[in-house]
């Protein structure tokens, strides 16, 4: 069977069982390309897989993404019979991959600055108004969500009645309750009453926060509307610092972190309210959440402070 006729069936396979698939599914029609879509699946030479796997530049973790998803293809492959054996070189012998820089995490500074320059930042919007753009920054890190989910949250999502969002068609394909809490409640109606002054071009599916003409946020536009914030703000990353540059996600990164400081200066459970965070944030696994725990010099101290105190004695309960 020729590789293209393979991958593709390989990938609907996965759809098929519920994987969303799509970045694993484009790597292997990259390499299909890069190999010949019209070659055997079983005459695939180790040495064009190992061309394919380094690229033309730096090592980086996306190296360990295309192993991954060539692992799981030709294991399917063989199962089926399509390739006798599999062309990737051995797991132990792939090199380890780099680190990620870890997210930017603002400060609480940083914060108020970034929320006090929206307006000057949006004096002349096109679509992109200051009220939506306050809106969906009070969201994102208020109720911890991923970008795509505030983008997609509908009027109907947004029950601001009973205080809590309905995310659908999450990342991992599940559909979660988040409670919203007075003061980004009270953010949130205020905007409601003016989001129902503007087009409705789906009714009560219309997007909650929404440009000027009722449509759907674009992500490029507010990508760039927030770059233009962040210099309006004096916000910057210097070059010796070794965390990512600050982006619209990174207020998910800070709402995560933010929670696990207040966390342990209340003396909290730390590790027995992981899980909550865990649901709050949508994560699958427990391991996407556990990343936040060393994020932060602020966490670190509160952690360590709250470390001392059970060493001596203060909080053995």
């Amino acid at each position: 069977m020729m590789l293209q006729d393979a991958i593709d069936r390989y990938v609907a396979w996965r759809q098929a069982h519920g994987a969303k698939f799509d970045t694993s599914a484009r790597v292997l029609h990259y390499f299909s390309r890069h190999v010949g879509e019209s070659i055997d699946c079983g005459t695939v030479a180790d040495e064009d897989v190992l061309s394919f796997l380094a690229g033309n530049g730096q090592l980086t973790r996306y190296r360990a993404n295309k192993y991954s998803a060539l692992t799981g293809f030709y294991r399917y492959a063989i199962s089926r019979g399509y390739a006798e054996q599999s062309p990737l070189p051995a797991s132990e012998d792939e090199p380890r991959k780099p680190r990620s820089a870890p997210p930017y995490v603002y400060s609480h500074d940083e914060l108020r600055r970034l929320f006090g320059a929206i307006d000057i930042s949006r004096q002349r919007p096109v679509q992109l108004d200051a009220d939506t753009l306050r809106a969906l920054l009070l969201v994102l890190y208020g109720a911890g969500l991923r970008f795509g989910e505030a983008q997609r949250l509908t009027l109907d999502d947004a029950d601001l009645a009973d205080a809590v969002l309905t995310i659908r068609n999450t990342k991992f394909f599940k559909t979660r309750l988040v409670p919203v809490g007075p003061q980004l409640l009270d953010a949130l109606r205020a905007y409601a009453a003016k989001r129902v002054e503007r087009p409705l071009p789906q009714g009560a599916v219309s997007t909650f926060l929404a440009n000027l003409d009722g449509t759907p946020l674009v992500k490029a536009t507010v990508n760039y509307a927030f770059a233009n914030l962040l210099k309006a703000a004096g916000i910057h990353r210097d070059k010796d610092d070794r965390r990512q540059s600050p982006f619209v996600h990174s207020l998910r990164h800070t709402a995560a972190v933010h929670r696990l400081e207040s966390w342990y200066r209340q003396g909290a459970d730390v590790q027995r309210l992981l899980p909550v965070l865990s649901t709050w944030l949508g994560h699958a696994h427990l391991d996407g959440t556990q990343v936040y725990l060393s994020m932060t010099p602020e966490l670190l101290h509160e952690a360590s402070v709250r470390f001392d105190g059970y060493v001596n004695g203060g909080d053995h309960e």
